[in-house]
């Protein structure tokens, strides 16, 4: 006779502190030892390094050069429209962090903690100034603002894509400012080869990650396509550009290009070196997407044209996202290689943050045997944002179920 009483098993209690080492460090004497050897060499590393840099190593050419590493040889009177961009850039951050959440919200609250950091920084003010400290906290406000409204207010998705866009052009706009002084006095002409330093290296990695994607989707798509003369020139672009290293492309875009134009048509070399960025990477970033559109199981091309949709419906709507879904961890890696890459526009003349490290070692003799901690710095930078960019591959690969079935 039952008595209508369910019986439950309840699930088992999470393993301690103490049981996940014994499990995971300390489960032979194999393990033990090895967990042992390797405390003790990271800490001997990690008390070396921590000595040289808080006691033995000599910051100055880092603290004394923090403008040029942020925007190289940029008018100092200038600044305003840096500023400007910056905080422009905190906005959106925060209403972008405020609209999706997830990981927009996460580089949101990075970015203000790195305000914060810098505001507080503690050297001299004569580097660092209290007018610039201000400005980096007020940033930290335009990002708790954003965050705020893209939390209010019913901003779509697309909107605040194309604020992102608009956020570009009016940055080039800034930056560059009007050759017609008449236009916008207040607003004089500064040449690109002005711009360096940490500020070149984001706008040639932006555009040229930003830039890249479609088309390298563009010329996957071509590559696969059944019109021959189609396949034949995206197959040829894409070998061609394969088979050469990046250098070649840069001096390809900055010198041999500009004989093959009119006379009267000049182009910036700074756009010069965006587009032969942007195509390197493009070749690049096309075989990743032919990989994952290979991927795709043939049933599904079959399931699509059962339910009646025509060719580009069924790549547009049921394989390109599928394939995209795949290759992401192959995506994110070539936009890392592709921003450290960015130290190569020195060969073509432009002051990117490598490049301006090398100049303040030279710019003092007493600085020539300090290139460790000048590096050491610029290494620093590369690492948090390639880092940066590796986190937010995970968290989206999460997000779609990358890995799961």
């Amino acid at each position: 006779m039952t008595t209508g009483v369910e019986t439950f098993t309840a699930p088992p209690a999470r393993p301690g502190p103490a049981r996940w080492l014994k499990k995971n460090l300390f489960s032979s004497w194999l393990n033990t030892l090895l967990t042992v050897v390797s405390i003790v060499v990271i800490g001997a590393i990690g008390l070396a390094l921590g000595r040289w840099i808080l006691f033995d190593a000599d910051w100055s050419p880092v603290v004394e050069s923090l403008r040029l590493y942020a925007v190289g040889p940029y008018p100092a009177e200038q600044m305003w429209r840096v500023w400007i961009i910056v905080t422009m850039v905190s906005l959106l951050m925060g209403i972008s962090g405020g609209r999706w959440g997830g990981v927009a919200r996460s580089f949101a609250l990075a970015l203000a903690i790195g305000f914060g950091l810098l505001a507080i920084l503690p050297i001299s003010l004569e580097y660092l100034a209290l007018a610039s400290r201000l400005r980096l906290a007020g940033n930290i406000l335009a990002v708790g603002l954003g965050l705020l409204l893209g939390r209010r207010l019913p901003i779509k998705g697309y909107q605040l894509a194309l604020a992102w866009a608009v956020s570009f052009v009016l940055t080039l706009l800034l930056l560059g400012g009007l050759r017609n002084a008449a236009v916008a006095p207040f607003l004089p002409f500064v040449e690109s080869g002005r711009w360096g330093g940490l500020l070149l290296t984001f706008l040639l990695a932006i555009v040229g990650i930003v830039a890249s994607f479609p088309l390298g989707v563009l010329l996957a798509l071509g590559r696969q396509s059944s019109l021959p003369v189609v396949k034949a020139m995206c197959v040829v672009f894409i070998e061609t550009v394969r088979g050469v290293p990046l250098v070649t492309i840069l001096f390809m875009t900055s010198i041999l290009l500009p004989l093959f134009l009119p006379p009267e048509v000049r182009i910036d070399r700074v756009l010069r070196a965006m587009l032969g960025m942007t195509l390197f990477a493009a070749a690049y970033m096309a075989e990743n997407v032919r990989g994952g559109l290979q991927s795709i199981p043939r049933g599904q091309v079959e399931a699509a044209k059962a339910m009646g949709l025509n060719g580009w419906q069924t790549m547009l709507l049921i394989v390109l996202p599928q394939a995209l879904r795949v290759v992401i961890p192959a995506i994110v890696g070539q936009f890392i290689a592709l921003f450290m890459d960015t130290t190569l526009a020195v060969i073509v003349g432009l002051l990117e943050l490598l490049a301006i490290g090398r100049a303040i070692i030279n710019s003092n003799p007493q600085w020539l045997l300090l290139d460790k901690e000048v590096f050491g710095f610029i290494a620093l930078i590369f690492w948090i944002f390639t880092f940066s960019m590796a986190y937010a591959s995970r968290r989206v690969e999460t997000a779609v179920g990358l890995g799961k079935r």
